[in-house]
């Protein structure tokens, strides 16, 4: 609602700075300001309101500041109006239907507001009256406030408002755009994410199951952050627990001055299969292993240092993959919980929830059928004990007003069961703080199946991630971009960039509700809605002024001082397409699906390409191949394209190049 509707907050401040304004006035006129020594309470008064009126003065400057720099979201703008027309049309109807989206079709105009056969519908059901939509369609088309969007709107059909949006309108924004940069619209209050994803087990390398939280995370993260949010990003570690007792016991083996020296643990991987073998087949072992727990649980500190060591092995193999995808993140894993754990169970003890079973200190929460365990017969901990303290620190301590878990749908009913019990000892309200488990789907071979090796072992990531690399340069060499195009430096930008660009645009164009195919042939095809694709056009886009040797310096002259015209059926339809970015992320901080912006930037580059097709932005003497004339309000159309898919891109984790 904070888009150019911000009048309504702006006329509310307005009217306390002219109702301070009068009471200064009428303290002047009583005789107080500054004048009387017996009168210091009035003089006190005076103070604060002055400094109440400042504060006003200069806080409603600079929301107005910010609001002028803001992208617009046009739809929820038109939603507004519609809001505040049914309003008028009919001031007794509770919750009317708002239904504002984008015309499929031109004929259609640009918008349609579909709200009066449902309003038609209530009408009917609450208060026995048949009033065709039509009809309600023409009552909420006549009570449109003034605005600055709308040109016109037209009935259609059984009752859809067309609505056309005026040009001047639309160029203005663009304008703005070029002029301030990608602004996404005001949110309010800053309110702050937290983050859950890529967490990975310690001792164990990261695979192919890891790619998906880690991308899907990281891009949620970037889209909070564009859109003003204070966002916290976890990484729930797997660094606790009964498989570190067998670790330290066959690290005190295999380097027993480990203490002293820092053990060559080449293969992390192969030696934690290693100390399971004999974990499961050496009974002397499996018990020194039990042992090792218990020192490393009470904090010995010759234990404490081992536990060290096999976590820094790991972190140093976990960040490798993390700087290839440029992820950032905070290490909090389930040993930053250990601690409050028993808090937790004491908490949900005394609040009556806790049942013994077998031993087991269980939690029933109404409406699932498997409890939680939250302390097992010998007195340990579970994951369902991490997760809940895990929770409350993030709301109690982290203030968290919005909690996401990137995490695997097969945990769903867990997260579910979770978040019930944390609403169940009064941990937050769901009507005032999100939890959301976005969950996604795993990734499938081509033949369907789990994605392996020919072997059958799981992919590691850091082999997939080379794999990719090695591909994306085959790719440029078939082009023979090597030869001629790119200095070496450039071709190695252009690898990494297709390479690790492919490998996430390819996760994040898939809805990550369900599985998806891994195929790097897909993947790099530079045809269809891949990375491949997009990041081509891209370097496109942003060659055609510089190959008009139009520098930045003249565009942003130019942007400040052309009108951009939009008579072209072309230029309107992508005018209108880049603007409909702030909606598309809107959209996606409510959903949490980004393939949503994935679909977003393929349909903004393939409506360039019929701009660019159909209208000149460059003219050219045919014989010789000289610039002739340069339409700069068409080259201010593809600065504003490039910068939107600039944001996209950024957004994505996806580093463009400027040449490929």
């Amino acid at each position: 609602t904070r888009n150019y509707c911000v009048t309504t907050q702006f006329a509310f401040q307005e009217n306390e700075i002219k109702l301070l304004t009068a009471e200064i006035e009428r303290l002047k006129n009583f005789g107080c300001l500054g004048v009387s020594p017996s009168l210091e309470g009035l003089r006190d008064e005076n103070a604060k309101l002055k400094y109440r009126l400042n504060f006003l003065k200069k806080s409603l400057q600079e929301e107005r500041s910010k609001s002028t720099k803001s992208m617009i979201n046009i739809n929820s703008c038109l939603q507004e109006i519609f809001g505040a027309a049914i309003q008028a049309a009919y001031p007794d109807l509770e919750n009317p239907p708002l239904v504002v989206t984008p015309s499929q079709q031109p004929k259609f105009g640009d918008y349609q507001c579909n709200s009066a056969m449902g309003i038609s519908q209530i009408l009917l059901k609450t208060r026995e009256q048949k009033v065709i939509p039509r009809e309600i369609a023409e009552k909420i088309a006549k009570n449109i406030p003034a605005n600055e969007c709308i040109e016109k709107v037209e009935i259609a059909g059984p009752g859809f408002i067309n609505v056309h949006l005026r040009k001047d309108f639309v160029s203005k924004q663009l304008s703005s755009l070029l002029i301030n940069g990608v602004q996404p619209p005001a949110i309010g209050k800053r309110k702050k994410v937290v983050v859950d994803f890529s967490s990975p087990n310690i001792a164990k390398e990261m695979h192919v199951g890891h790619l998906r939280s880690t991308i899907i995370g990281e891009s949620m993260c970037r889209l909070f952050e564009f859109a003003g949010y204070d966002v916290l990003r976890l990484n729930h570690l797997g660094d606790w627990g009964t498989q570190f007792g067998m670790l330290i016991a066959h690290l005190q083996d295999k380097f027993p001055d480990y203490l002293t020296v820092s053990p060559p643990i080449g293969d992390l991987q192969a030696f934690y299969k290693e100390s399971k073998r004999r974990f499961d087949t050496e009974e002397e072992f499996k018990k020194r292993a039990y042992q090792c727990v218990v020192l490393l649980q009470s904090k010995n500190p010759d234990f404490i240092k081992a536990w060290n060591l096999i976590c820094d092995v790991s972190r140093r193999e976990f960040q490798k993959i993390y700087n290839c995808l440029d992820i950032t993140i905070i290490e909090r894993g389930e040993s930053f919980y250990h601690e409050m754990m028993k808090d937790i169970v004491k908490e949900f003890e005394d609040k009556g929830f806790v049942q013994v079973d077998d031993g087991r200190k269980v939690v029933f929460v109404p409406g699932f059928p498997v409890p939680l365990t939250i302390m097992k017969s010998d007195g340990g901990y579970t994951y369902d004990t991490s997760d809940l303290a895990a929770l409350k620190h993030r709301l109690c301590e982290e203030k968290g007003d919005i909690l996401i878990y990137v995490v695997d749908s097969g945990q769903s009913v867990h997260f579910q069961t979770v978040f019930a019990a944390g609403q169940m000892i009064g941990w937050y309200d769901p009507k005032v703080t999100r939890v959301a488990h976005a969950a996604f789907g795993v990734v499938l071979g081509e033949d369907k199946k789990k994605f392996k090796t020919r072997s059958g072992d799981t992919v590691r990531l850091i082999d997939l991630l080379e794999e990719g690399l090695k591909r994306a340069m085959d790719k440029l060499k078939d082009k023979e971009r090597d030869k001629v195009v790119l200095t070496p430096e450039e071709l190695k930008a252009a690898q990494t960039s297709v390479a690790f660009g492919c490998i996430k645009y390819a996760d994040l164009s898939h809805n990550r509700l369900n599985d998806y195919v891994f195929s790097f042939d897909k993947m790099l095809d530079d045809r269809g809605n891949t990375a491949a694709y997009l990041l081509y056009a891209f370097t496109r886009i942003r060659a055609i002024a510089r190959l008009a040797n139009i520098d930045e310096q003249m565009l942003r002259k130019a942007a400040r001082e052309e009108v951009l015209v939009l008579d072209h059926e072309k230029e309107w339809k992508l005018g209108k397409c880049i603007l409909r970015f702030p909606e598309i992320l809107q959209k996606i901080l409510e959903d949490l699906l980004l393939h949503t912006l994935c679909d977003y930037l393929y349909e903004l580059a393939t409506t360039f390409t019929e701009f660019y097709d159909s209208c000149y932005c460059v003219e050219k003497d045919r014989q010789t191949g000289q610039i002739v004339k340069v339409n700069m309000w068409r080259l201010l159309l593809c600065e504003a394209t490039a910068t939107v898919m600039a944001k996209g891109f950024d957004i994505l984790g996806i580093k463009p190049v400027q040449r490929m």
